[in-house]
């Protein structure tokens, strides 16, 4: 079965041009087909800021009222995805940049039966994304690039939190691909001390994760992160790493396993 790599960029590494341009160099030695995720949700901030939109956030989870979704659209499918998908062709990798309402890629439906009313979030379930259509882009050369932007199939477009697309796309096309789905960031993996950036955990399994949360040595964003990186390796994804972008191309980072 062909190999596939499926990568998602955090938002700190594509709202700063040093990090990004580290980014695009290692992405470029990674082997092909391949797949970007990226999310953007400091540069939102920024955004939500300047325009004095209240950011709301719960458990590491944005909270997406109407204002924010716009913020949201812009920024991710905007700016960034365009900025990545610009700086990939100057390199003449052949990319394109797509939300998941483009060609149906990536349907969600509105989250519903939590105490937190999130607003304009989706939640996808992996059966139902359009794996066609990706297919189709890989087997031509061509690099997917998905901002953190679903649809509801009805005109609404959604925000989405990019782990789970990430871990999404990855479950849809493990029947077709061997997938290795990593998670890459401005962390050499994840850490046991914030403070530490020596402090990284090498391997980590689903009873340790436990562990490891319960203590609060994992916390805030990093929970949903990782409840996504082993729900993939669940539905039977092949590897799940965690590591800084300029280790992208190499094996130091955190090793996920169930």
């Amino acid at each position: 079965m062909k190999e596939l790599n499926i990568i998602k960029v955090g938002g700190s590494i594509v709202n700063n041009e040093e990090r990004l341009t580290t980014f695009i160099k290692n992405f470029l030695k990674v082997s092909t087909p391949k797949i970007i995720v990226h999310g953007g949700g400091s540069s939102a901030s920024e955004l939500c800021r300047k325009l004095d939109i209240p950011i709301k956030m719960k458990d590491g989870r944005r909270i997406t009222d109407k204002p924010s979704l716009d913020v949201a659209v812009m920024v991710y499918a905007g700016l960034i995805n365009k900025t990545i998908v610009a700086r990939l062709q100057g390199h003449s990798c052949n990319a394109i940049g797509l939300s998941g309402a483009d060609l149906n890629i990536i349907p969600a439906k509105i989250r519903s039966g939590t105490e937190i009313d999130y607003g304009f979030v989706g939640d996808i379930t992996p059966e139902d994304i359009n794996t066609y259509f990706i297919t189709r882009l890989l087997d031509e050369q061509v690099v997917p690039v998905f901002p953190a932007i679903t649809h509801n199939k009805k005109g609404q477009l959604l925000n989405t939190n990019a782990d789970t697309i990430a871990s999404s796309l990855a479950i849809a096309l493990g029947d077709k691909y061997s997938v290795n789905l990593t998670y890459c960031f401005e962390k050499n993996g994840v850490l046991r001390d914030i403070e530490d950036e020596n402090s990284w955990i090498k391997h980590i399994n689903h009873e340790e994760y436990i562990q490891l949360k319960d203590q609060g040595i994992i916390h805030e964003g990093m929970i949903p992160k990782l409840d996504t990186a082993f729900g993939a390796l669940q539905k039977n994804v092949q590897q799940v790493h965690i590591k800084h972008v300029k280790n992208l191309s190499n094996q130091i980072g955190t090793t996920l396993t169930l």
